[in-house]
């Protein structure tokens, strides 16, 4: 079962898509939301949740004090879940705003005028490192002045590929998987 771990809608259940999503474990969330809390990072962001499943992690953002999270799933089946998942998010927290956007994470990039504070990417994790290094590509231009880019990725995928204004602040091995934390450039 995943849930909502801390903060203001702790403990709630979410519900997971089907086939075709590998959503991040309760684990592995409470490590990678639990440091970026703890930095500082979490609290009134504006939050993107890329390749987004269930919509867990910004879900959990938002239930630890971030101002938004934006939730972009291409899927239409696991866009529902995400949609149905924000909505418990918003009424455990008296109206939480969590935007669901059913498009391509790339998509979703070409056409946003948000800038964000927060970035997380659990592409699958077949998508091949040029497609990933195009989708950072395109997110650059959507983060803030001093934006934390998280990325979930397979531990034999090795290190993604990074566009110019962003740098490599440290990586965490959980398993077959890593998460790969990057911020902006200043």
């Amino acid at each position: 079962m995943t849930r909502i771990i801390s903060g203001g809608a702790g403990s709630l259940a979410l519900e997971v898509p089907g086939a075709g999503t590998r959503p991040t474990s309760d684990r592995v969330r409470e490590s990678v939301v639990g440091a970026l809390e703890s930095a500082g990072v979490v609290e009134a962001a504006a939050v993107l949740d890329l390749f987004a499943g269930s919509g867990a992690l910004g879900l959990e953002c938002l239930s630890r004090g971030a101002a938004s999270a934006d939730l972009v799933e291409k899927s239409p089946k696991a866009a529902a879940v995400t949609a149905r998942n924000a909505r418990k998010v918003a009424s455990a927290l008296g109206g939480a705003p969590a935007r669901v956007h059913r498009a391509s994470a790339d998509a979703f990039l070409r056409g946003t005028t948000q800038r964000f504070d927060l970035v997380f990417l659990d592409p699958p994790y077949d998508l091949a490192d040029g497609d990933l290094a195009e989708t950072l590509g395109l997110l650059r231009a959507a983060l803030s002045e001093d934006a934390d880019v998280v990325i979930e990725r397979a531990t034999r995928s090795g290190e993604p590929p990074l566009p110019a204004g962003l740098r490599w602040e440290r990586s965490r091995r959980h398993g077959d998987t890593t998460i790969w934390w990057a911020r902006t450039d200043r």
